[in-house]
């Protein structure tokens, strides 16, 4: 958008808007490493979430200029001073910094625009005219292919130019480059600093990486920009329609779901009860959620999903490790020396009167406290450790109700380790059922 400030000094700026949910951490990173600054909205009634606290570590990390911002100070609930001591207790931000907003009412808008011009500083001068652009986003559009979503950190891009991916070195020649104002506009070319849109010709989502780096085919940059990670699934479900007949529906929207979204994968797979299906890979529990909604929605899927599972390191007694993402393809008992499953970090962050009952969750769920920490006269965060196939179904619901919605979640990754587990077979009329099949602990109470 443009923006002419008091002063009367015209601006281009450049905003992005990004999840919050701890699923897609790599997706916000990488649009914070397309920006120079970030503005942190804190809800004037629910105060700082366990979300926030994550996201601010990764504006940190990323040197981000922050500019905290309290919205919906217009709700009669609001706790304006509650929210000022815990930016400054929790987050370490002055509570002076701060803009008191609210987007239904259009107050504070002004102040908000002129804090980001005066605050936040331009992109830096680039050390030379090699092109560097970071692809922080992409989506599919049906006639055109993918569109990139582009921050140009040195060179330029326009149409015609040849360029290389520089993860996968697949090259491309540029069909259109431009800007979003908010539709997609566009211009002769991108130059260093500038955030748009290119499109070049690429068939699908999963060719292009977000992370990745565009350079320039004939004069290519040394080394890539740095951050790049690959995405790997962390929660696996097997999705099968209720009807058989609607296999060939489903596996052609499964696949047109795929086209937008390179953090889901799928492959075919089939159940003696359920028939023909598919084995899913999903970031996390919101994105298995979305997924399935769209299937619903989107394209009138009726489907039964199996309980989701994460995926399971083995050490055999030869010395081998596989990974496992399906219960049913455990192998057999006297073949294993040791299971291993994804341990996670988690932040629970509850009002003081609940910190029994939700210390009394995290013991069911085998989870070990590591310290708590005190927010303000009425919250504590709780650092914890949890396997994350306890934290799959019911968790974060159990959380909303024991703090009557007040209680938040945010986790991060936090490894492997080894733990009693087995199989637990469901039976119908005396035979097991391998769709329904699950990985528990011995001490469970469902084993």
């Amino acid at each position: 958008m443009r923006y002419t400030a008091k002063s009367g000094e015209k601006y281009r700026l450049n905003l992005l808007d990004t999840p919050g949910h701890v699923d897609f951490a790599y997706e916000v990173s990488r649009s914070l490493a397309a920006c120079e600054g970030a503005l942190l909205i804190v809800d004037a009634a629910q105060g700082v979430e366990a979300q926030t606290v994550a996201n601010i570590h990764l504006a940190h990390k990323q040197g981000l200029t922050i500019v905290p911002v309290i919205n919906k100070i217009d709700l009669p609930n609001a706790d304006i001073a509650s929210v000022d001591r815990q930016l400054e207790e929790i987050l370490a931000i002055p509570a002076e910094e701060a803009i008191h907003a609210s987007a239904k009412m259009g107050i504070g808008i002004d102040e908000i625009l002129e804090a980001i011009v005066a605050r936040i500083p331009p992109p830096q001068k680039p050390l030379d005219e090699i092109l560097r652009a970071l692809v922080f986003d992409s989506v599919f559009d049906v006639y055109r292919g993918v569109v990139g979503y582009v921050r140009v950190v040195s060179g330029k891009m326009e149409s015609s130019q040849a360029i290389k991916l520089m993860r996968n070195d697949a090259r491309y020649e540029i069909k259109e480059v431009g800007v979003f104002t908010p539709k997609m506009y566009p211009q002769p070319r991108l130059n260093a600093g500038d955030v748009g849109y290119f499109i070049a010709n690429i068939k699908s989502t999963a060719d292009i990486k977000i992370g990745d780096t565009i350079t320039d085919a004939r004069n290519p940059a040394r080394e890539p920009l740095p951050g790049f990670q690959e995405i790997h699934p962390m929660v696996f479900s097997g999705i099968y329609p209720i009807n058989t007949g609607d296999f060939e529906h489903l596996k052609t929207a499964i696949g047109k779901l795929r086209l937008n979204d390179s953090a889901f994968i799928y492959t075919p797979e089939s159940s003696v009860a359920l028939g023909f299906g598919f084995r899913c890979g999903f970031l996390g529990l919101l994105h298995m959620e979305i997924i399935q909604e769209r299937l619903r929605r989107e394209y009138n899927m009726d489907i039964i999903a199996t309980s989701p599972s994460v995926v399971y390191e083995i050490e055999t007694t030869r010395g081998e490790t596989i990974l496992i993402d399906n219960p049913a393809h455990l192998p057999d008992p006297s073949l294993i020396e040791e299971i291993r499953e994804p341990i996670v970090k988690a932040y629970v962050l509850c009002p003081n009167e609940n910190i029994g009952d939700i210390l009394q969750l995290i013991l069911e769920k085998r989870g070990q406290m590591d310290h708590t920490e005190t927010l303000d006269a009425r919250r504590v965060m709780l650092h914890c450790e949890l396997p994350l196939n306890e934290i799959l179904v019911d968790f974060n619901d159990k959380i909303k109700s024991i703090t009557r919605g007040y209680g938040s979640m945010d986790y991060e990754h936090a490894g492997y380790r080894a733990a009693k587990l087995v199989k637990l077979d469901l039976l119908v009329n005396g035979e097991p059922v391998d769709a329904f099949s699950t990985i528990v602990h011995k001490r469970s109470r469902r084993g």
